[in-house]
């Protein structure tokens, strides 16, 4: 029972800070890419990869932190499904550059972020 406490403490936590993305972003960048998504899961993807690269053998020692941070947390703070759905409204509304400029840089930055401190530490 604890641990869907953490995942949803976590999650809240998450959903709060991307939510505080988004108004902070939107304030101080007007363009139409989706900024606010790219940023919080960009950062999710760095968090995320930063937890896994140097905890990678303490996870299991430490039982809150799979939980809390990285289901919760990270799965709160990113959205793939906002991420989807701001990619087809650009199409929708003929921004296919921003679409497709969102798709490739959102997905190979975040793996590669994930990828190089997965493999520069083991």
């Amino acid at each position: 029972m604890i641990t869907i406490v953490y995942i949803f403490v976590g999650g809240g936590l998450g959903s709060i800070a991307r939510y505080g993305i988004s108004k902070v972003s939107n304030q101080f960048i007007e363009t139409d890419f989706p900024i606010a998504t790219f940023i919080s899961n960009t950062i999710a993807c760095l968090l995320l990869a930063v937890i896994v690269s140097f905890f990678h053998g303490k996870l299991n020692q430490s039982p809150w932190i799979s939980p809390f941070l990285l289901i919760g947390f990270c799965g709160g703070f990113s959205t793939f499904s906002t991420f989807s759905n701001e990619t087809v409204q650009l199409i929708l509304n003929g921004h296919w550059f921003w679409a497709i400029t969102n798709i490739i840089v959102s997905i190979s930055l975040s793996f590669a972020i994930i990828f190089w401190l997965r493999v520069k530490n083991g």
